[in-house]
Order: structure tokens, then C-alpha cells, then sequence
């Protein structure tokens, strides 16, 4: 390692992947393919996409057999959707899944989003939107008897806004990513001195 000129681990000036993480999460996106089957035994394939910051969720659709061109509408869709509500965004993490071509990558770029590729088989690189698909299996897909395309994507836009506007966060202080903290009532005084002085003048 000192003839290729790389410092010991606790001293290497590299930024870590943590470190990228947490410095670039207001500007940071992750997405991923979640697998599903419906009851006729229909596989589906749902495209979605989660801010790191704010945990927001965005499904961009599911399709049977997602071709190169419907990826890449899904691009197209989530940058017209991130400019309209004025949306700062730079990175956007994703794994080397065949399913997303090219031109997914050059969208992003052509709109100032760069494309970050996980590493093979490191689920840790993606692991805030690999524990967002944990969630929508465990709390909608593996309880909900899923008909067909149609009632997918209608459970699918339930579930997100849900999630989005109601499902407390822990790692947010228990506020949802379209719904901030609400303010806590002030506490009222119950010091000894203010308790007998009450009791004294309510003698009196």
C-alpha cells in the first residue's frame, strides 16, 4: 500500500461512502426495482425513487416487462416532477440492475443529476431505499392480495401517500417527509413555590 502511495486506513483524506452520504443528503436520491406477483401470477416490476433527506417516496410506475423506453419516460417524468415543486437534486444512487439503459443515465445528466453506481452484491451503498422495499413488502405487498396491474398501482399510490404524509420517521423525530414535528404545548409551571403560593392566596 506505501508504494501505491495509499495511507494507512485511519488517515486516509479519501471521503468515505458514509461521509458522501451524510454530506450530500439534501441533494441525494436512490432508487430500485421491487419484484411482485399478483394473484393471476403476473410478475410486476415497480420502479421507485426515495429522497435521503426527507424519506419521500415516489413511485414512478410498474410494468410487466420494463422496457428501455419506459425507464427512461420514468426518467423523464421524475425530472419534470422534481423541477415543479423546485427540487435540488445531484445525485442519484442506483444499482447495475440491465433493466435501467443508458439514456436513464443521460436524462438524469442532461438535468445536472448525476448517476451513482452501487457495488455488486453491496446492498449497504443502497441501504435507505433497500429498507424502504422492506417496508412497502412487509406493510403492503406480503398483506395485500394484489389483482392485477390496475389495483397494484392504486395500492401502490395509497401506500405512498401514506408514507409521505403520515408514517412517523424515528430517524425524524417521529415527523413523516410531508409532515413536520408537531409543536409541544408548553409545560406548565408546577415548581413547590409557585404550588404554595397559590395555596396561600386561594386562602386568603
Amino acid at each position: 500500500m506505501k508504494a501505491e502511495g495509499i495511507d494507512p486506513a485511519p488517515d486516509r483524506s479519501a471521503t468515505t461512502w458514509a461521509d458522501f452520504l451524510r454530506s450530500q443528503a439534501d441533494m441525494l436520491l436512490a432508487c430500485d426495482f421491487i419484484e411482485t406477483v399478483t394473484l393471476t401470477g403476473q410478475r410486476q416490476y415497480i420502479l421507485a425513487v426515495i429522497e435521503h433527506a426527507t424519506r419521500r417516496v415516489r413511485n414512478l410506475g410498474t410494468r410487466v416487462h420494463p422496457t428501455a423506453r419506459w425507464v427512461s419516460q420514468a426518467a423523464r417524468n421524475l425530472v419534470v416532477e422534481l423541477e415543479d415543486v423546485g427540487a435540488s437534486v445531484t445525485y442519484l444512487i442506483r444499482d447495475r440492475d440491465a433493466k435501467f439503459p443508458a439514456l436513464f443515465d443521460q436524462i438524469l445528466a442532461d438535468a445536472g443529476i448525476k448517476v451513482v453506481l452501487a457495488g455488486i452484491r453491496t446492498l449497504r451503498m443502497n441501504s435507505i431505499t433497500e429498507h424502504w422495499v422492506q417496508t412497502c413488502r412487509y406493510e403492503l405487498l406480503d398483506r395485500t392480495l394484489i389483482w392485477n396491474e390496475r389495483h397494484l398501482r392504486y395500492a401502490l399510490r395509497e401506500f405512498e401517500q401514506h408514507h409521505n404524509a403520515h408514517r412517523p420517521r424515528q430517524a425524524m423525530n417521529q415527523a413523516a417527509p410531508l409532515r413536520a414535528v408537531p409543536e409541544r404545548s408548553p409545560i406548565p409551571d408546577e415548581s413547590p413555590a409557585s404550588t404554595c403560593a397559590d395555596t396561600t392566596g386561594s386562602a386568603e
